[in-house]
């Protein structure tokens, strides 16, 4: 519910408005608190898939730390390319942007197992794919037909679905512990379900800003149960420097078709959503449509933060939709608000001490707010595809799309004879079943008979408002 003793109900919809510091910075803050722990995790779990994360004892475990810090960095700037804007870029709205979960299924493929020299491959890929994203910028609003619900939950119930499996693994010990004695003990399943519980309780039985920080809450409770029971190593945020500035070129640039289309094509995915994004702030906030001048901007916004941050090794940024709804609850649409969010980040950014800290969190306490965040993934999904009409023929784009993309994700030695560009492409399973579903979306026709599915659905009829809506004038 909206403050009023913050401004009157008009400058509280009016993006241009600055309510009192006094309450500006704490709202700022509050949305960094909002996405603070979903913006460190997708580093977290690419550093971990090359070898150099949580448990590791690698060398090079300070680089994670590194792409931490660069993660709050650049999702800081990139925040204030959305709120301040330059030029055509930024939509000049209160968009928090942050590390995107979307690129993980295609990252991970990407740097498995091979150390801290495949991230300038990542890198390129996330150069390249933040100038395409960009270049989407022209031409958003043209091509939003072929990404219907049915093809962006789909592709969001992928992505949920192909990051469940690492909440799971972080929670028992991490994918270093596997195969020995420590790996699922019950040490391990109790600091991750405090996590779980403490996320679950604040979530349903708390308000505001307590149910908006759950997870943040959750984590640090376990965090002071692990310090406890005597599972937290301090050593690393010792030796961290104070203070340090982003290195050009950390982890070099290198250029890879599969990482190149990979992030190229999941770009596609990441601009609908900013531009839901940008819809759900302007009718939360202001209570009227986007522009397409807004829509643009932020896309453009999306596209160059990423570029950016491909080049001092940080991850690709989008918008944080999180704080879309953090602005519906507070009521307040001051883009300088966001600012402020954006440029505590940039600070937090600049201290490596505060990525040590993050780093020293045990891969069990992470992993019970992971199956948590992931789960939300997939229900996000789920809760996009009932924005589905349900007919018959949408129920057969959705069943190959989605058996062809997990069965792939689940089974990827079955294309072992296929070129390795296309096998990570391939086995990530979202871009198969995105390219299908959107694919068949466009050329098959707009009806199927009912009996025409009957054969293969195992007895089990559908009962979405598709199958009433045709039954009705059959």
């Amino acid at each position: 519910m909206a403050d009023t003793s913050i401004g009157t109900p008009e400058q509280l919809r009016d993006p241009n408005y600055t309510p009192p510091m006094i309450k500006a910075v704490p709202l700022g803050i509050q949305h960094v608190l909002a996405m603070f722990v979903s913006n460190v995790t997708p580093a977290i779990i690419v550093c971990g898939a090359a070898g150099f994360g949580f448990g590791s004892n690698s060398p090079d475990f300070p680089q994670m730390i590194y792409m931490i810090q660069m993660s709050m960095f650049f999702a800081g700037i990139a925040t204030l390319f959305q709120t301040i804007g330059f030029g055509p870029v930024g939509a000049r709205l209160p968009i928090v942007q942050g590390t995107s979960f979307a690129f993980i299924p295609i990252m991970i493929p990407l740097v498995s197992g091979k150390g801290v020299d495949a991230i300038a491959v990542l890198m390129g890929g996330v150069f390249v794919g933040g100038l395409f994203h960009a270049v989407l910028g022209l031409f958003i609003g043209k091509i939003r037909f072929a990404l219907p619900p049915l093809v962006t939950g789909l592709v969001v119930t992928m992505i949920g679905l192909a990051l469940v499996k690492v909440g799971v693994q972080y929670a028992a010990g991490g994918v270093p512990a596997i195969g020995t004695p420590e790996y699922g003990s019950g040490l391990n399943w109790f600091m991750a379900g405090t996590v779980i519980v403490v996320t679950l309780g604040l979530k349903f039985y708390a308000r505001g800003m307590l149910s908006v920080s759950a997870v943040l809450i959750g984590l640090l409770v376990g965090y002071v149960l692990a310090f406890a029971l005597g599972q937290v190593n301090l050593g690393n945020v010792g030796t961290a420097a104070p203070f340090a500035l982003p290195n050009p070129l950390h982890f070099g640039l290198e250029f890879s078709v599969a990482a190149v289309v990979g992030f190229c094509l999941m770009s596609f995915v990441s601009a609908v959503e900013t531009v839901g994004d940008v819809s759900g702030i302007t009718k939360g906030g202001a209570g009227r449509e986007a522009t397409d001048h807004e829509i643009r901007g932020a896309t453009f916004a999306d596209g160059i933060g990423t570029a950016i941050s491909g080049l001092f090794g940080a991850l690709p940024n989008t918008s944080f939709s999180q704080n879309v709804g953090l602005i519906a609850m507070t009521g307040v649409m001051s883009r300088t608000v966001v600012t402020i969010g954006g440029i505590f980040l940039i600070l937090c950014g600049l201290v490596p001490k505060i990525g040590a800290i993050i780093s020293s969190v045990p891969i069990e306490v992470l992993g019970g707010g992971v199956i948590v965040m992931f789960g939300m993934v997939v229900a996000a999904g789920v809760s996009m595809l009932s924005d589905v009409h349900w007919n018959r023929r949408n129920m057969v784009i959705f069943a190959i799309a989605l058996s062809l993309g997990l069965g792939l994700q689940l089974e990827p030695d079955a294309l072992q004879y296929l070129p390795g560009t296309i096998q990570v492409l391939a086995t990530s399973g979202i871009l198969p079943a995105a390219v299908i579903a959107i694919v068949l979306n466009l050329v098959l026709p707009e009806e199927l008979a009912d009996e025409a599915t009957e054969e293969v659905s195992g007895g089990m009829a559908g009962h979405g408002q598709g199958s009433y809506a045709k039954d009705d004038h059959v």
